[in-house]
């Protein structure tokens, strides 16, 4: 840096917390967030939370989801730090055969049989998420030596990697988010198997497709876009092919169930953790 040029200052955050009554209020709300520049958005029961940086689009944003309906609640974070943050939130997940942990505490799952290290970065963590140990822990059953699977908003890698270290001889991590790319690409390499995990930037809806056809797919994102996803994730399957979803409220699954059934789709098994529903589900 030249001697007199100045730093540009840091973003200061805001935390959003966003109700919505209903949920086609719910639905508009996160597209609103996603548009506006969320990286990721969480459901913690009725509300959504994320962060945003302070500016015009927040502003828009906040606009946005209160003609939509939904109330909005802002706390100023500051400049927030947030790789810190990360090391102080993240730890190590144990799920039946695998463990999970970043760089910083590798040898705690020295002893696992399955260990697995995520790099993380914000919103694409380690598998410390109920919704990621819930499939972790369905999957684990499921898949088998020179299976073809399609982990469908694979964040940081983390399922698409598990998949391959159970033995899939090809996996499609597919992710929209430009930012969790490179993330992802990272800890494919790090877990040495890039040369079974390929991650793919891009819409689910266009590139499953592509990919097909799979003996086994991967689901974790929210409940309105599995059911979008829905017939495109059946016909990426043989009969009798399953999925393993999550990202779904324990007061969302009745509903997704019967939207689901309307698709040809069969419950088999499920776990619950606190409010989050995950479950395998397979083609008639």
């Amino acid at each position: 840096m030249a001697p007199d040029a100045v730093a540009p200052a840091a973003p200061r955050w805001v935390s959003l917390r966003v109700v919505a009554s209903d949920d086609d209020t719910r639905a508009r709300a996160i597209e609103i967030l996603v548009r506006g520049g969320a990286g990721a958005v969480q459901e913690m029961g009725s509300a959504l939370l994320t962060h945003m940086t302070e500016g015009e689009a927040l502003d828009a944003a906040c606009c946005a989801l209160a003609a939509a309906g939904a109330s909005v609640e802002r706390t100023e974070l500051g400049a927030v730090d947030w790789s810190a943050r990360w090391h102080t939130r993240v730890g190590v997940q144990r799920v039946g055969r695998i463990a999970v942990a970043p760089p910083w505490l590798s040898d705690e799952i020295a002893d696992a049989e399955i260990p697995i290290i995520i790099e993380p970065a914000m919103a694409f963590g380690t598998g410390e998420h109920e919704t990621t140990r819930g499939v972790l822990a369905l999957m684990q059953p499921l898949v088998r030596a020179g299976d073809v699977v399609a982990d469908l908003g694979s964040g940081s890698g983390v399922l698409a990697i598990a998949a391959a270290r159970l033995g899939a001889v090809r996996v499609f991590a597919i992710e929209m988010d430009p930012d969790a790319i490179g993330n992802a690409e990272e800890n494919v390499e790090r877990n040495g198997v890039a040369d079974r995990v390929a991650v793919l930037e891009g819409d689910a809806a266009t590139l499953l497709p592509l990919v097909a056809p799979v003996t086994l797919v991967l689901v974790n994102i929210i409940s309105s876009v599995i059911v979008e996803l829905s017939p495109l994730v059946r016909d990426a399957l043989p009969t009798g092919g399953k999925a393993v979803i999550s990202g779904i409220l324990v007061t969302e699954r009745e509903h997704l169930l019967a939207s689901l059934a309307g698709d040809g789709w069969v419950p088999e098994s499920e776990l619950r953790e606190g409010e989050w529903w995950s479950s395998v589900i397979a083609r008639r």
